[in-house]
């Protein structure tokens, strides 16, 4: 039984609220279960210096928790001069799964950052991040459309990702903290709205993991991306 009593291959419930903060071009609060995160996305007449002449746009990730995101308080990242490793790794995430989705060179020289600020965390806050962001660039993407920006379909599908894991020996679909703590093996699939798979990351954190289990892993992403990816649908209209 998993201590949420949800069935193996049952989501957390899942909502995705748009147009949430209103100086941005999109934004989305997406929560899955008690992990609620706000993202933004913002449109900037601008690139990075490397990236100029080159007739293209760029989107690009940060990422962040609030010091009570958690059970106990956090230290802010800017107060340490830093960001720790895994802030990095998981905007740089976020980045190059939202990029997938994009037309670049027909977003014009433009450049969209895409923030990511979880406000209470419980598990697959990277997973949740990178599924309400997609809702928020689709809208940035609608509002430059409306503006005449730009011409063509930019957004050529959809990104969601979700967690799965075997926990106490059965595969299951998108953990909250206490079964991510305790898992035998825990992996992050990121996919587009076709089923084709965009980045996976699988760790095994007390017992190798078969080929058979990781299969069952990746069916059940399956499964629960393609639910995203309905309810994005529904949440862009």
């Amino acid at each position: 039984m998993r201590p949420s009593r949800r069935a193996p291959d049952e989501l957390r419930a899942v909502s995705l609220e748009r147009g949430v903060v209103k100086y941005a071009e999109g934004s989305c609060l997406v929560k899955f279960g008690d992990t609620h995160v706000l993202v933004t996305a913002t449109l900037e007449e601008r690139l990075p210096p490397w990236l100029k002449g080159q007739g293209r746009g760029w989107v690009t990730a940060e990422y962040g928790m609030l010091p009570r995101a958690t059970l106990e308080r956090t230290r802010r990242e800017a107060s340490a001069g830093k960001q720790s490793g895994r802030t990095v790794e998981i905007q740089r995430l976020i980045g190059r799964s939202l990029r997938t989705a994009l037309d670049l060179e027909a977003l014009g020289e433009r450049q969209i950052t895409v923030d990511c600020d979880v406000l209470q965390a419980d598990g697959g806050t990277r997973t949740a991040s990178i599924t309400g962001a997609w809702v928020a660039l689709a809208d940035c993407i609608a509002w430059m459309k409306a503006r005449n920006m730009i011409k063509t379909n930019v957004l050529r599908d959809h990104v969601a990702a979700i967690s799965c894991g075997i926990y106490n020996g059965t595969p299951v679909l998108d953990l909250d903290y206490a079964e991510d703590s305790s898992a035998e093996t825990d992996a992050n699939f990121v996919m587009t709205g076709d089923g084709r798979l965009i980045e996976v990351q699988g760790t095994a954190e007390k017992t190798p993991f078969s080929q058979d289990e990781f299969l069952a892993l990746m069916a059940l992403a399956q499964k629960g991306v393609a639910r995203l990816v309905d309810l994005q649908k529904i949440a862009v209209g």
